[in-house]
């Protein structure tokens, strides 16, 4: 029973210090954010871990340039999706998700792509920051390739690549493919796609304006992998 007692009490005081906790999202990019209806895998991911960390967490969904912007003011207390690379004077979180970009390509196209900097012979659409996110290698490329070009929305890619406007595309393959489904009936999604994987997996964490914020969503991320919160997460939205 004293155990009973303490529990409910630490439960108790967790919820009367809930701190609200305004998140940075980017734009929609299913399966990672639903933006119009509040979920997604990375969404669900960092709202649970900071509700487990005694946060109150409410949603803001922006391009990524202007979330920074946002932060920077004050506007927002942390921002999803981003790590060290990206630069500010600011606090990071632990990782709580990886994402697994490739250069897309039609296969009609036959790209010789070997590495990254082969990129700089073609016309590249990328999320925006990649150029920050995806190591300083790919950085060089950007800032010295006349055709690099970073759009806010997911969907656009799609429409670019399968129309022919761009050479190459820089994403997450499930994005890619969720988005195909929006598509199909503006440009052919039925021609085949060559994969160039000369990405390593991306680790993103929170950046956060407050080191404590980041000091409470770490535990609430190590409490909900410990938990089967996470795992439970990820099944949610296996099918995507």
């Amino acid at each position: 029973m004293k155990w009973l007692w303490v529990c409910c009490l630490l439960l108790s005081s967790l919820s009367v210090s809930a701190q609200a906790l305004r998140v940075g999202f980017g734009t929609h990019k299913p399966p990672y954010i639903f933006e119009n209806e509040a979920r997604g895998l990375e969404h669900d991911i960092v709202m649970a871990a900071a509700q487990r960390g005694g946060l109150a967490p409410v949603a803001y969904y922006a391009p990524m340039e202007r979330l920074n912007l946002m932060l920077s003011k004050g506007l927002i207390d942390v921002i999803a999706t981003t790590n060290e690379r990206s630069g500010g004077n600011i606090f990071y979180s632990n990782v709580y998700i990886r994402y697994q970009n490739v250069a897309v390509a039609l296969r009609s196209r036959n790209l010789d792509i070997q590495r990254i900097s082969d990129l700089g012979r073609y016309s590249v659409n990328a999320f925006q920051r990649a150029r920050f996110l995806l190591g300083s290698e790919y950085q060089a490329m950007a800032e010295t390739n006349p055709r690099y070009r970073e759009e806010a929305f997911q969907i656009a890619r799609n429409r670019m690549l399968y129309s022919g406007r761009v050479d190459v595309v820089v994403t997450d393959m499930r994005i890619l493919r969720y988005f195909n489904r929006e598509v199909y009936t503006q440009v052919d999604v039925t021609q085949p796609l060559t994969l160039y994987p000369i990405f390593a997996a991306t680790g993103y964490k929170l950046g956060c304006r407050q080191q404590a914020d980041c000091q409470r969503f770490n535990l609430g991320l190590e409490t909900i992998r410990s938990n089967g919160e996470y795992v439970a997460i990820e099944r949610r939205y296996a099918v995507h």
